[in-house]
């Protein structure tokens, strides 16, 4: 399975941005569909938004509007630029990659991902 690792976490006050990347190695193909998730202390973690390889895109409902996901194929990098962020938005935020190309059905189950990062912290400040 391919290295997935994130940067780009820190502390902002609540309505500002940070925009996460995600850096995978040469083992995650451009074909994989790329997913960020966050868990939040005492919580499961849930998916946040994902990318298919043809550029279909899938947001949880808390996100949509001020998140946005995009991927730079020539540099195997996945970004989530993050708005108007919440004191909500607070978690640990992991990139993931599925080798399946187009979005399962289930694509917002954490068991269906094949690979994940180390995760990057997210912190804001009411």
């Amino acid at each position: 399975q391919g290295q997935l690792v994130e940067s780009g976490g820190g502390l902002v006050q609540a309505g500002g941005s940070l925009r996460l990347s995600c850096a995978a190695s040469a083992r995650t193909s451009s074909t994989y569909t790329m997913g960020w998730f966050r868990q939040a202390p005492g919580k499961e973690r849930e998916f946040v938004a994902a990318m298919s390889w043809n550029g279909s895109t899938r947001y949880a409902d808390s996100v949509k509007g001020r998140f946005t996901i995009s991927r730079d194929k020539a540099k195997n990098t996945v970004y989530l630029q993050m708005n108007s962020l919440k004191f909500d938005d607070t978690a640990v935020y992991y990139c993931a990659a599925d080798k399946t190309p187009y979005f399962r059905s289930t694509y917002s189950h954490t068991s269906v991902w094949d690979s994940w990062g180390q995760g990057t912290q997210v912190t804001v400040s009411s």
